[in-house]
């Protein structure tokens, strides 16, 4: 099975848990090289986060346990890029 070098995640997390909490607790992950965390949203109790997460062999499952047990609560799955090399999206006549 091809391995996973790129996760865009839409994830909705408390406040209370810092955004740079969650990236380095993401970027200690085994087969992963580095994570970006983005706020998208901010209100009074939680805040809307794009998560990029790349790496040589990510465990999508490792990655949404750690995401669940800071508290967070995954919207959708964004962008995977998997395979032997990271391909970049290619723009079409629709975009």
């Amino acid at each position: 099975m091809s391995s996973i070098k790129r996760l865009v995640l839409d994830l909705l997390k408390p406040n209370e848990i810092e955004n740079v909490e969650f990236a380095r607790t993401l970027a200690d992950l085994d087969g992963v090289e580095g994570a970006n965390v983005s706020l998208l949203e901010s209100d009074k109790d939680v805040q809307n986060l794009k998560i990029t997460i790349e790496g040589e062999s990510i465990e999508n499952d490792t990655v949404a346990s750690t995401i669940e047990n800071l508290g967070g609560t995954i919207h959708s799955v964004d962008e995977v890029v998997c395979g032997d090399r990271m391909v970049e999206e290619s723009s079409t006549h629709q975009d």
